[in-house]
């Protein structure tokens, strides 16, 4: 059985590590990235990748889930998505290795084509993001009460995020992390609801994918 999930799809620098934190504050358990099914299985939220490529396959799977897209300043999110990418093209493209393959096909899908020469330049960065989110606003087009579309830099976003789930509303904000570049910050939570994304490092077999890879 397919249990409901709460999908987090906005693309990586969109602060997909702090509403994962903030989620286990709420109660939930998260997995920030997922390669196993195991993951899948215990896991309520979910974010960052495969989630912001696959979800409409996911939205099939689980019936019933929620979703919430990630938006952000597009000149904050230049600067800090370049830097990301730029420091992962060698371990994206290489075939001898590098990252597991569920990553590499969503970076390579995202910032098709990815060449060094496209992850420099700001036009084609913002042309991905532009159309990722069309992409999605168009895919939920008729189903509202399922995406929350949300700026987690927002003074009102929190509230926005605990009216979406139906949660009491509490004060408090959204703590910022992985700033400066930084993306360690998810690996030195330590809770009992943090969801791992691998088993000992190693990735298996995803079911909602048997359907389309």
């Amino acid at each position: 059985m397919n249990h409901q999930k709460i999908f987090i799809i906005g693309l990586p620098r969109t602060g997909t590590t702090s509403i994962c934190s903030k989620c286990i504050e709420l109660g939930f358990r998260v997995a920030h990235t997922a390669y196993t099914q195991k993951t899948f299985e215990q896991a309520e939220v979910v974010a960052d990748t495969p989630i912001f490529c696959d979800y409409q396959q996911l939205d099939e799977y689980y019936p019933n889930s929620k979703f919430i897209y990630l938006e952000r300043d597009i000149s904050l999110w230049l600067p800090s998505i370049k830097q990301l990418l730029q420091r992962m093209h060698h371990n994206i493209t290489r075939e001898d290795g590098g990252f597991n393959p569920y990553l590499k096909r969503c970076y390579q899908q995202i910032f098709a084509p990815f060449t060094l020469t496209n992850i420099n330049d700001n036009s084609f960065l913002t042309s991905c993001y532009k159309k990722h989110k069309d992409n999605v606003i168009e895919y939920f087009i008729t189903r509202k009460n399922d995406l929350l579309v949300l700026d987690i830099s927002k003074n009102e976003s929190l509230h926005q995020l605990q009216s979406f789930l139906q949660l009491d509303k509490t004060n408090g904000s959204f703590e910022k992390l992985n700033i400066g570049g930084k993306v360690t910050a998810w690996k030195d939570i330590k809770n009992t609801l943090k969801v791992e994304s691998t088993h000992n490092g190693r990735i298996s077999t995803l079911d909602y994918l048997n359907q389309i890879l």
